[in-house]
């Protein structure tokens, strides 16, 4: 089958790149450094958690960026909570709000709320003025398991939106063939994934090292330095550091001495869209 950078416009070896910055909506911290990495920086797309208690303020700021949804069914943080916009007892803890754990959300979830919920939040984006780009799913709570899987792909096809799903090993880990059967569906997806887990800059160097041909998100959490994200996230040292890497000006001339493209979502959509 014709690679998806072949299908781009791009030579069959060709090293394409988005560098993403993710959780715009959960934080006033991270929206503004959502932003920041968008228009001061290197970030080609970004995610937001449409739960999250800023993506109202997200919105009213986006101005057409290269945006995707993190459909968000967990809520991670000890102390800052968000939850559901639907109706949704099962989608709930004993704080009222999202799971902390996937484990949690998977054992206790109904799949009918899980459905009515993550296309809530698409057409509250749409609703709110995103040019939604494309999908992804927080701590990839809709890819590795099957039938939360199928909601995914649900919403994807019928809103003509790419994925961005893991690679081979993530795959492998699920015990089903996520990748494949979102190619089946028409669905478009990058080839490689990556998602940074501290040490910002090595992680970068060492992914624009071994970059192979194809198409590679990494995906960052930036934030800026704000009391507000060290006062709630552990990582929040982490996030920081992930912002002022994406705004290193030096940055684009690393990626170009890796020999890769930078490259956003909005160019995947209109080509699976084109597929139509």
């Amino acid at each position: 089958m014709e690679s998806l950078a072949v299908a781009l416009g791009h030579a069959a070896d060709a090293k394409l790149l988005i560098l993403s910055a993710d959780q715009l909506g959960s934080t006033h911290a991270a929206t503004a450094g959502g932003f920041t990495a968008l228009r001061e920086g290197a970030a080609t797309t970004g995610t937001v958690m449409m739960p999250g208690p800023w993506s109202r303020y997200a919105a009213d700021r986006h101005e057409g960026a290269d945006l995707g949804i993190h459909l968000t069914l967990n809520s991670q943080l000890d102390c800052y909570r968000w939850g559901p916009l639907t109706a949704a007892p099962s989608l709930l803890d004993g704080d009222g709000g999202f799971p902390r754990t996937v484990d949690d959300l998977w054992d206790h979830a109904d799949l009918d709320e899980v459905r009515r919920e993550c296309r809530a939040q698409v057409e509250r984006a749409r609703l709110w003025g995103f040019d939604i780009t494309h999908l992804a799913t927080h701590l990839g709570t809709l890819q590795q398991r099957p039938e939360f899987f199928d909601v995914l792909i649900d919403i994807a096809y019928d809103t003509e939106l790419p994925v961005r799903l893991e690679g081979a090993d993530a795959e492998e880990k699920a015990g089903f063939p996520f990748r494949r059967l979102a190619g089946e569906e028409g669905i478009l997806m990058p080839d490689h994934f990556t998602l940074v887990r501290g040490g910002a800059r090595n992680h970068l160097d060492a992914t624009l090292a071994s970059l192979d041909a194809g198409v590679t998100v990494i995906a960052f959490e930036p934030a800026i330095a704000a009391e507000e994200i060290r006062a709630i996230d552990p990582d929040a040292t982490q996030r920081i550091d992930d912002l002022a890497v994406l705004t290193d000006r030096g940055l684009p001339d690393r990626v170009a001495a890796a020999g890769a493209t930078l490259l956003g979502f909005r160019e995947i959509r209109d080509l699976q869209r084109s597929r139509r």
